[in-house]
């Protein structure tokens, strides 16, 4: 039972291992920056030594007492460092932020005595340097575009509630070429606007300010025309213009001038007063 089991288990394992596709990598030997050209699904990756220079330089400019010549050398040994995946479509980036962390992970894994004394700063300058100074572009080889139905109409034929090409009326042929309000015949082209009934302006009929301004008349808002008095009623003074045909009803006045209707009301009253007094005296008499 147990020989049994064992080769079950292996058969499985072997079953399972044939069952999984692993994805193919595209290796880019020689630089960290430009394009590479794969499968769609394929892992990108860069040789290490492609990127020795950029490690040697970040170890050094951290201030860690790091010797950078052995962080250099140590990423050199790497020759697969995965840095991206070319994607499902045209094209893709592998930029340099994602380029400088897989570099940090590849020499952390490495074990190099060159970090210096603070891993973590020596690592960052690294990472730092390397994401300056590189970066690709993937494209996809096998990539095809998607083709673009071709639209109803688009080449002067189409479908009409009848079938293609053809009108509600049975005639056939390129739609773009019937006439709006006929019923089935075609013509080749709209038929024109009518513009008539646009009011425009005739030459002849237009009336000459001379006509209707004469010689010796005045003009709307003349100087020459009649103006108000000036120190009027209203307190308006004689540049502002009467509207209309208004005129006062009397001269201004000074306070101390006695008007006529004064005049006949004191009379009145002394003759009323007049009279009162004779009567009263009559009847003291009397």
């Amino acid at each position: 039972m147990t020989v049994t089991a064992i080769a079950a288990f292996m058969a499985g394992g072997a079953f399972l291992s044939t069952g999984t596709a692993s994805a193919a990598t595209t290796l880019v030997s020689n630089s960290c920056t430009g394009s590479v050209t794969g499968q769609m699904g394929d892992l990108v990756a860069i040789d290490g030594a492609s990127v020795k220079s950029l490690v040697t330089d970040g170890a050094n400019n951290a201030g860690t007492l790091a010797i950078g010549s052995w962080a250099g050398d140590s990423i050199a040994k790497n020759h697969s460092i995965p840095v991206g995946q070319v994607p499902n479509a045209a094209g893709g980036e592998a930029t340099g932020a994602a380029i400088g962390k897989a570099v940090r992970t590849a020499l952390a894994n490495s074990g190099t005595w060159g970090l210096g004394l603070d891993w973590n700063k020596t690592l960052n300058s690294v990472e730092s340097t390397v994401a300056k100074g590189c970066g690709l572009t993937l494209l996809a080889g096998n990539y095809v575009a998607p083709s673009t139905p071709a639209q109803p109409g688009a080449g002067g034929t189409g479908t009409q509630q009848g079938g293609t090409g053809t009108t509600p009326g049975g005639a056939s042929g390129n739609l773009s070429n019937l006439n709006p309000g006929t019923a089935g015949g075609t013509g080749g082209s709209a038929p024109m606007r009518d513009y008539s009934g646009i009011p425009t302006a005739t030459a002849g009929t237009a009336v000459a300010p001379g006509v209707r301004y004469p010689a010796n008349g005045t003009l709307p808002g003349d100087a020459a025309a009649p103006q108000a008095g000036v120190g009027d009623q209203s307190g308006q003074g004689a540049d502002i213009r009467d509207a209309g045909n208004a005129q006062s009803l009397a001269s201004n006045s000074t306070p101390n001038d006695v008007q006529l209707p004064m005049l006949i009301a004191v009379i009145v009253l002394a003759g009323v007063t007049a009279g009162l007094v004779r009567t009263w005296v009559l009847r003291r008499a009397g």
